[in-house]
Parts: structure tokens; C-alpha cells; sequence
């Protein structure tokens, strides 16, 4: 009777199931925090590479952006005859994109894949509106050459080895070009 008393009141190891659940809880939370993060990054990534693709889109619009023969004008415009006609280069932006991120195509989508062959995220439906300056006298303040973007992200989010459903998020940016002079 004493030595199955003695087994009852003994606390030793009394801890282990609570150092195990604080164990277990601290692994889920920095699991859940991971791929929260891999998902920022991912979309951060994926914006950032957007917007360098449309900057440079601009850029390559600058020879019809500020033509030399009227100073005054802020927008894509080229002289032909004894008028002016509307000039703007669209670029390839997802040709950009494509290669900054090392993207493959397959039908509408752009997908990144693993070295194990799994989608880390793919995009599409880019959507480029480009706006042009006015055609007039002077450099009107909110009125420059400028091209608005939009993509559609779609990432695998997954949480202890099961496949969550996709964060699916529509990037968007903007670029505009104002003459120094």
C-alpha cells in the first residue's frame, strides 16, 4: 500500500506533457509565421518585378515622350506632316517578367516551378493601360504619360504537409513619366 502511494503522490516527470505541448504550439505558430512570410515575399517579389517591367516600359517610351521638335509636350507623340499623332511602344512586359523571375508559359499562365517539379506561384491576366499625356501647351500638373498594371498571383499556401486552399491576390502598380525641363 505504501509503495503504490508513494507512485501516486511522486511528481517527478510531471512536466514532460506540458514541456511537449509548449513544444508542439511553439512549432505550429513558427510553421504558420513561415509560410505567412513565404507568401509576403513571394507577393513582394512578384510586385516589385511588375513594377521594374512597366518602369522600364516607360523608359523605352521616352524618345516619343519628350520629342525634341515640341518641348512643350509631356506626351507620347510623334510629328507627322503638319500634325501630331499619338506614339506609344507597349513593350513586353511579360517577356520581362518572365525572365527576371524565371517564369515557364503554359496556355495564359506563367507559372515558377521547383526543382521537384511543384508550383511555387504562377500569374496571369496581366492588364497594361497605358494614358497619355494630353496634347497641349505646357506640362499640366496630374497629366503625364503614365501606364497603370495589374496581374492576378495565385500561391500554394499549405500547413502541416496539408494543401490550404491558394492565396489568390490581383498586383497592382503604377508608373508615369514627367519631363525634367
Amino acid at each position: 500500500m505504501n509503495k503504490a502511494r508513494r507512485a501516486l503522490v511522486n511528481n517527478k516527470g510531471s512536466g514532460f506533457p506540458l514541456a511537449v505541448a509548449v513544444t508542439l504550439c511553439l512549432v505550429m505558430v513558427f510553421a504558420g509565421v513561415s509560410e505567412y512570410l513565404k507568401l509576403m515575399i513571394i507577393s513582394q517579389g512578384v510586385c516589385d518585378t511588375l513594377q521594374n517591367a512597366v518602369i522600364s516600359t516607360v523608359s523605352e517610351n521616352y524618345d516619343d515622350v519628350y520629342h525634341g521638335v515640341r518641348e512643350g509636350y509631356s506626351g507620347g507623340y510623334q510629328p507627322i506632316d503638319s500634325d501630331f499623332e499619338e506614339s506609344v511602344d507597349y513593350g513586353n512586359i511579360y517577356d520581362k517578367m518572365d525572365t527576371s523571375l524565371g517564369l515557364n508559359q503554359s496556355g495564359e499562365y506563367h507559372s515558377k516551378i521547383s526543382s521537384e517539379g511543384k508550383t511555387e506561384f504562377k500569374i496571369w491576366d496581366l492588364d497594361v493601360e497605358i494614358q497619355n499625356a494630353p496634347f497641349a501647351d505646357g506640362d499640366k500638373s496630374g497629366q503625364r504619360f503614365k501606364i497603370d498594371s495589374s496581374i492576378i498571383l495565385e500561391v500554394p499556401v499549405s500547413f502541416g504537409g496539408k494543401l490550404l486552399p491558394c492565396m489568390q491576390i490581383k498586383v497592382k502598380n503604377s508608373a508615369g513619366y514627367t519631363p525634367e525641363f
